[in-house]
């Protein structure tokens, strides 16, 4: 029955309700790798392993806690039902202030990927990285750097005074994807999160525009059409469509998802960035669409007289929640009136 239609008929005759988990929600490539690395290295990794966190006991002597000895810096994905899912298998959330205290311990970075200061930390404090970046982001990763070099290198032999061009990276601040891209430019990249930020930008200059693998493709082109309207006479302006397509496709097939049903639960972290933006394209198209975090949430008086329900996620929604959601409909649709 998994990622299948479910109908489910309701005693006296009433109308089946069919039940549809979408087959194109779920983790994306990047997430599951991540999960897989986590959850390869917990099964080898003895229950008793050492933290490499120094303490102090009542009596005065320090000593080395006894800690599971995978850590993941940040949330390994943007769900809070997955996350504890892996803490209870040993996995330690911790941040980038508590990764300068570890020492001679393996952490994990997730799909997300990080900056060059974290590598330059890890090497400092004899970490060994289990490095699960996006393939995607790296590749990124890589671009920006190398054009911020040849930008700096340009820079360097030049005696006319030329002003550096503009790195800009269409994305959320702050979120983790983009911190680590900002970090290839030693912190020097412009961030815009929306369209409305693109006028802020120097159009004398050259613009080099990147973007967030998880950003809207769509408002990427308006973005793109923009500078492309108001740069100047002689600047360089170049973009680069470093979107995602097993997520931007999503945008599409999601909206004719979310169109051929009645109601629609869409289960995400509210961390989610690709989340909310896949959300609001349900929403859209489909005014009773619902952000749901986890089954308890449902609201079944939601899904009265309602013929057909269906149950999509973000790229950091795990298929096994969904499937919960569809369980707890299905153990709930008696009692409903």
């Amino acid at each position: 029955m998994n990622n299948r239609s479910t109908r489910k008929g309701n005693e006296k005759g009433k109308t089946k309700m069919l039940i549809e988990i979408d087959n194109g929600s779920g983790f994306c490539f990047g997430v599951t790798t991540a999960i897989k690395k986590a959850e390869e290295e917990l099964a080898k990794t003895p229950a008793d392993g050492t933290s490499g966190i120094e303490s102090n006991s009542s009596d005065g002597t320090s000593g080395i806690e006894s800690k599971p000895v995978l850590y993941c810096l940040g949330d390994i994905v943007h769900n809070g039902m997955e996350v504890e899912r892996l803490a209870a298998k040993g996995l330690v959330t911790i941040n980038h202030a508590q990764l300068k205290e570890l020492h001679h311990v393996k952490v994990l970075l997730r799909a997300h990927g990080e900056p060059p200061e974290t590598y330059e930390i890890a090497r400092r404090n004899h970490i060994e990285i289990i490095d699960a970046t996006c393939p995607v982001v790296l590749q990124l990763q890589r671009r920006i750097k190398k054009q911020y070099e040849r930008s700096q290198s340009m820079n360097n032999v030049s005696s006319t005074g030329v002003t550096s061009p503009q790195i800009v990276i269409f994305g959320k601040n702050g979120h983790a994807e983009v911190l680590g891209l900002v970090g290839q430019t030693q912190n020097t990249a412009i961030v815009i999160e929306h369209f409305d930020e693109v006028s802020k930008l120097d159009f004398t200059r050259d613009i080099y525009l990147y973007s967030q693998t998880t950003k809207s493709l769509d408002e990427f082109h308006q973005i793109i059409a923009y500078i492309q309207q108001h740069i100047a006479s002689g600047a360089v302006f170049k973009s680069f469509d470093t979107i995602c397509r097993q997520v931007a496709n999503r945008m599409p097939n999601i909206a004719i998802f979310a169109a051929r049903h009645d109601v629609v639960l869409f289960v995400c972290g509210r961390k989610s960035s690709n989340g909310k933006v896949l959300y609001n394209e349900c929403k859209s198209v489909n005014a009773r669409s619902y952000q749901i975090e986890s089954a308890n949430e449902i609201d079944m008086s939601w899904l009265s007289d309602v013929r057909s329900v269906g149950i999509c996620g973000a790229t950091s929604t795990p298929k096994w929640l969904m499937e919960e959601c569809r369980d707890y409909i299905l153990s709930h649709q008696s009692a409903m009136g």
